[in-house]
């Protein structure tokens, strides 16, 4: 399997740190959407970040879809528990965390791509007060519920609120304060400690196994 992407987005880092941890080997090419449009169109015609190109050729994309994929063929390995109440509290953290990746985002194409004469402020405002929802009811979820943060025991919404938040913080940190999320500045912290994580870090490298 081939990983296409730039690490530097949280969806593909995501996805690149959930290989590791489901045990699946691959390789890693590290793709802009922006800056190499057409040698990314050559792979995938919709350029979309992540994709991942299967061994028998198949291109797929969306980090959700991919590691739905990732976990068929892991099998019986999982980052998603099987009890129903874990299951549902799972995918309601998940949820936050890729919440809050889409509007961060968001804001960094607002501010990066669209001449300044032509921002429009109340967007910026919505959006702003949706990433600041996603993380502040991550951080209350955090003071009562602990997310596990070893490689054994981390889970897909660990991985998830781990990246996010460490996108965030790279790229908007005077909007989301670390100061107002103690337990996610604690529980990034730890996860960005693991091998899983060193391997994929966040920037324009490439994915390297740790030996």
């Amino acid at each position: 399997m081939k990983l296409i992407g730039m690490l530097d987005s949280p969806y593909v880092r995501r996805v690149a740190i959930s290989l590791q941890l489901l045990g699946l080997e691959f390789e890693h090419q590290s793709l802009s959407v922006f800056g190499q449009f057409a040698q990314f169109q050559e792979i995938n015609p919709v350029v979309k970040a992540p994709t991942l190109l299967c061994d028998d050729g198949s291109v797929l994309m969306d980090s959700t879809l991919i590691l739905e994929y990732a976990q068929t063929i892991a099998q019986p390995r999982t980052l998603m528990p099987t009890a129903l109440a874990e299951f549902r509290h799972e995918i309601k953290i998940i949820g936050l965390a890729l919440a809050a990746c889409e509007k961060a985002i968001q804001i960094v194409y607002e501010r990066g791509l669209r001449p300044p004469d032509k921002l429009h402020e109340p967007w910026v405002t919505r959006v702003t007060g949706q990433l600041l929802a996603a993380f502040g009811a991550l951080e209350k979820d955090l003071s009562r519920n602990s997310l596990a943060a070893t490689s054994a025991s981390i889970t897909q919404a660990g991985v998830s609120t781990a990246v996010a938040w460490y996108f965030t913080q790279q790229m908007l940190p005077e909007i989301v304060s670390a100061a107002n999320h103690p337990n996610l500045v604690s529980f990034s912290a730890r996860a960005e400690v693991l091998p899983e994580f060193r391997a994929a870090p966040y920037g324009d490298g490439t994915y390297q196994p740790q030996r």
